[in-house]
């Protein structure tokens, strides 16, 4: 298939900037992944599409404040830094802007000396290794008094709260961007959840900046997927394998939760406790090994996700249900509104 077969028209006026109070007030588009039929509810109603004995996985990573703003030292002049990926102790891989300024041995400030980073590499792919200092005895306490998050950029509108880019189960720090279908959820919806008889468990997948890379190849095969690090614990695993045994339903919140459960199946045969990296990627004609049901929001055109999406569902329905979208005036990617993939008719649970 080609990129260019993944291409919607949208509004820019539909891109949400700013999320909806309260968090699952958000509308939901419940579509049949085997009929493709549509329907319109709210967030706060996705407690009707799951049965008893299925389990709800959710990816507990949280967002660092990975953008900081600084001076080079000697000169004054401006720098900022996007933090990408933690090499060891205080070292990170960095993306730098401008790049011309943050040359290997070049020294810089933050927030009025809280921290301060060395560059002691520049990679072939023009990031930055960036050695870290800091007051305190804390990398992340500095980082949290410096930093701000790193929103997409298609959200233009300053966030005044921090906390509403992290689900509320958020504790696993490491993300440079959210896992938004997870964003939706409330303390109060997840007990809800839970009282009807449904399992929930958590994976870890720290998501990259990769995941909002436009795919450039012509064919989607040639596209390289980025790299992200997971780790599913043993307890989801048996969550999982205990509902798959019953035949209930596996809900995955999100394509990074998908592709946890995905990416283990595929290196292992099976869902178990595991730690690795993965650059699955899944697009159409890919056969599903673990997720029955996918709860997600509604993503770039051309993007990876969408892919994702078209292989869950298939393509046609998709893109039809992408097309409903726009015409409902539904709200669009990180802030957006989210969509629930499950088989209507044939519920495992019923």
């Amino acid at each position: 298939m080609k990129t260019s077969d993944f291409f919607y028209d949208l509004p820019q006026e539909l891109i949400a900037q700013k999320p909806v109070e309260p968090r699952d007030s958000s509308r939901l588009m419940v579509l049949d992944k085997k009929t493709g039929e549509v329907e319109h509810k709210h967030f706060y109603d996705i407690c009707d599409y799951l049965e008893e004995g299925d389990c709800l996985i959710l990816n507990d990573t949280r967002v660092l404040p990975a953008r900081i703003y600084g001076v080079k030292e000697g000169t004054g002049a401006h720098v900022e830094f996007l933090l990408l990926n933690h090499v060891e102790n205080d070292v990170w891989e960095v993306l730098a802007g401008p790049g011309k300024r943050a040359k290997e041995g070049t020294q810089f400030t933050f927030g009025d000396g809280i921290m301060r980073a060395k560059i002691i590499e520049v990679l072939a792919n023009g990031n930055r290794i960036a050695q870290f200092s800091y007051e305190g005895s804390n990398f992340y306490d500095a980082l949290d008094r410096v930093g701000e998050m790193p929103l997409p950029h298609y959200i233009t509108e300053k966030l005044e709260n921090k906390e509403r880019y992290q689900t509320v189960y958020s504790r696993e720090l490491g993300s440079a961007a959210a896992p938004t279908a997870g964003l939706h959820f409330t303390p109060e919806l997840l007990d809800k959840i839970r009282a009807k008889g449904v399992k929930i468990g958590f994976v870890t997948l720290h998501v990259g900046l990769g995941t909002f890379r436009p795919v450039k190849a012509e064919k989607i095969e040639d596209h390289k997927m980025h790299s992200e690090h997971y780790s599913i614990p043993k307890e989801t695993a048996e969550i999982i394998n205990s509902t798959k045994a019953a035949g209930k339903k596996v809900v995955a919140v999100g394509t990074t939760c998908c592709r946890t459960l995905e990416s283990v199946c595929q290196v292992k045969g099976e869902v178990c406790e595991y730690d690795d990296w993965t650059s699955i990627f899944i697009y159409p004609g890919y056969e599903f090994k673990c997720i029955d049901a996918l709860i997600t929001n509604f993503h770039l055109p051309e993007s990876t996700l969408i892919m994702l999406v078209s292989a869950f569902c298939g393509y046609e329905k998709t893109m039809n249900a992408y097309k409903i979208a726009v015409d409902e005036r539904y709200r669009f990617f990180s802030f957006g509104d989210a969509m629930i993939i499950v088989d209507r008719n044939n519920d495992k649970g019923e």
